[in-house]
């Protein structure tokens, strides 16, 4: 017996090859991804280092910033205490100043003068006193011309006053201290 089959056979088709250039760019592509997921990872743990890098810099530059205060502190603090040594200094030379100009002054006074007040004020001074007689205050001020201490000596006012129950003369001179 003979059996036909009437039904139409199915053939299976070959499947068609894929092409040669999809295939290499597939490769291409995967190659591609691949090494830019490593170069992702590279620049991630390059980038992570970095930063860490920059923040102990910060820290450190915080640190280098905090000495540097001290020092400017420090810097500041001696300037101050120069000057204040400068200004000690510049008192203890002129300390002596008022006592040479007193014992000058008192040095040369004749008998029947006396100061009542003594004023210096940079290299002026000025003295207001008193006398008994006119002649007393013009011998004090040719006294003072005389001295090596003082030059611009004026007398600039000298007049007769009643002090209690004495006639006085009361005078006001001034001059100047050399160097």
């Amino acid at each position: 017996m003979i059996k036909i089959n009437l039904l139409p056979q199915r053939r299976k088709k070959k499947p068609k090859p894929i092409p040669s250039f999809l295939i290499t760019s597939v490769g291409l592509t995967a190659i591609a991804l691949i090494v830019m997921v490593g170069l992702v990872f590279v620049y991630n743990s390059r980038l992570s280092s970095k930063k860490a890098q920059y923040k102990m810099n910060e820290t450190k530059i915080a640190e280098l910033k905090a000495k540097i205060k001290k020092v400017e502190n420090y810097e500041k603090l001696n300037k101050t205490i120069q000057e204040k040594n400068s200004v000690i200094e510049q008192l203890r030379k002129n300390q002596s100043i008022p006592v040479k100009l007193l014992d000058e002054a008192s040095s040369l006074l004749p008998n029947g003068v006396w100061l009542k007040t003594m004023t210096l004020s940079g290299e002026n001074v000025n003295i207001d006193g008193y006398a008994f007689a006119n002649s007393d205050i013009v011998s004090y001020v040719d006294n003072i011309k005389s001295s090596q201490t003082f030059t611009d000596v004026f007398l600039q006012e000298s007049k007769s006053t009643k002090v209690e129950t004495a006639n006085l003369y009361m005078f006001k001179l001034t001059f100047k201290i050399k160097g």
